[in-house]
């Protein structure tokens, strides 16, 4: 895709992706004792399109252009990302326990301002949702609303060249470029690799498909979508990271741990070439794309 970029603006200061602690350590045989901990941040986040609010993720506050973006693609809002005509960020302060939230709880609103034939498409199918870090169909009011009937992706001749050697090698340098997971547990990343394995950009986020949507969107903005390489993940393999994957026309997706049975009939489906598994001096080839 050689789409223009859209337009942004990052003013906004954003709650810390990771929070301080005081935790109380115990150990079998030993004391009891409290200590200093860094814990990973989920907040609320609403994307917002022509200023109707579609869907509220829980997710990490950082890279939320990026996030909103590529949300928008991988989700079918728009269809390329001149559709996207400007994304603005904006914070809430710590409510005091209204509108549903908890007291000290910030949120954070990104304003997105999409084409016309967009909208009007969005305004047809839009439903009420909230996104979660777990299980992507959460909300879904009907098995004709699922969407699991993926695109097929273009054929490339390097694909079959995405061997174990190659995703080791991608895989090899993944942890060390997940600072918010070294500092705090309990966040996944999604990672680009070219298809010789050399890992170019890792996002982080507490929910693995909103890992992906942060990818997703900042390859869309720096034009680098359609470009040989494959998707890198530290989680399982759901059927919606294989769903993302189709709609873009990615190619690969490998994940550190197994994928679920509808992951990898989707990506029989699609032609996607699926490894799970990947750990170490092994992995798994789920589908061969």
């Amino acid at each position: 895709m050689t789409e223009s970029r859209p337009d942004t603006c990052s003013d906004a200061v954003l709650p810390p992706a990771v929070v301080a602690a005081t935790v109380q350590q115990h150990r079998s045989g030993a004391e009891m004792r409290t200590a200093d901990d860094r814990i990973a941040s989920e907040v609320p986040v609403a994307l917002v399109f022509n200023g109707i609010s579609h869907a509220v993720m829980m997710a990490t506050p950082q890279d939320l252009e990026d996030f909103a973006l590529g949300f928008a693609l991988s989700e079918g809002v728009v269809d390329t990302p001149a559709d996207c005509r400007d994304i603005a960020v904006a914070t809430q302060a710590p409510v005091c326990g209204t509108d549903g939230l908890p007291a000290g709880t910030a949120s954070c609103e990104v304003q997105v301002e999409i084409s016309s034939r967009s909208f009007a498409r969005l305004k047809e199918r839009r439903r009420s949702l909230v996104g979660r870090t777990g299980c992507g169909v959460c909300g879904t009011e009907s098995l004709d609303a699922l969407d699991l009937v993926p695109e097929r992706v273009q054929a490339r001749d390097w694909l079959a060249g995405i061997d174990l050697p190659v995703v080791q090698k991608a895989f090899a340098s993944f942890s060390a470029r997940q600072p918010l997971n070294a500092e705090a547990g309990a966040i996944h990343a999604a990672g680009w690799a070219t298809p010789e394995g050399e890992l170019l950009d890792v996002l982080e986020d507490v929910g693995r498909h909103n890992a992906l949507d942060k990818l997703i969107g900042r390859l869309a903005r720096q034009r680098r979508l359609g470009t040989p390489g494959f998707v890198v993940m530290s989680s399982r393999a759901s059927y919606e990271l294989v769903r993302k994957c189709a709609r873009l026309d990615i190619p690969a997706l490998a994940t550190i741990s197994a994928p679920t049975s509808l992951a990898v009939h989707i990506a029989g489906q699609a032609g996607i070439r699926l490894w799970g598994l990947c750990r170490g001096p092994r992995a798994v080839l789920y589908a061969a794309g």
